[in-house]
């Protein structure tokens, strides 16, 4: 199978590509990047601008799309550019990728993803994954994980200082709470796109420790 990968330098992205260049059902790997990629046999990652996706390139046609993009408001610099990274291109990947054949789409979202929430992070992933039932991929997986756990490129403060507290906690917790380690998240994604399980279907973070 063809498989395009979205977000693939990010924690979760980084890991998916991994898995799946090594994954012997997969014989094509497409990742679209903002900077040039580490050169690989199965490896095909054109370089693209987000904000204008080339809608007519043949490395659309895939089977199936695992998508890890994603930020933070503190990163994405305002309300406005961090819907643009969570939410606008993760439709446009989707659109485009289905339009040239894809019928499977897995997505990286997040716990209390809930389009009518009041919360902003919330609303924006509970709208993205929305917007992706509605249209209509034959499998659909939304992954909901709560705190990621692994090594990020950038420094987040409060991420690393919530990490600290949670494994200290880690046996007292309820699974749901726990930290949900990157590689256990990018390993579902795969497996998700990989098996197509017919209909939408939604892994909660205690699925993923």
């Amino acid at each position: 199978m063809r498989l395009m990968i979205v977000g693939s330098t990010g924690l979760v992205g980084r890991h998916a590509l991994e898995i799946a260049l090594a994954h012997p059902a997969i014989a094509q790997v497409i990742a679209p990047t903002r900077r040039p990629a580490a050169d690989h046999p199965k490896l095909l990652a054109p370089v693209v601008d987000f904000d204008a996706l080339p809608a007519d390139a043949p490395w659309w046609t895939v089977d199936a799309v695992v998508c890890a993009l994603g930020t933070t408001i503190r990163t994405a610099g305002s309300q406005e550019a961090f819907r643009r990274v969570d939410h606008d291109y993760p439709l446009a990947v989707a659109r485009l990728a289905q339009a040239h054949g894809a019928s499977t789409f897995v997505l990286n979202s997040a716990m209390g993803a809930d389009a009518g929430s009041r919360i902003f992070y919330s609303r924006v992933k509970g709208e993205v994954e929305r917007d992706l039932t509605a249209l209509g991929f034959a499998s659909l997986t939304l992954l909901r994980p709560g705190l990621i756990g692994g090594d990020r490129e950038e420094f987040r403060a409060g991420e690393r200082v919530a990490t600290a507290a949670l494994r200290v906690l880690h046996p007292l917790l309820p699974r749901r709470w726990r930290i949900n380690p990157a590689a256990r998240i990018a390993q579902c994604m795969v497996d998700a796109a990989v098996q197509a399980r017919p209909g939408v279907h939604v892994v909660a973070s205690d699925a993923l420790t």
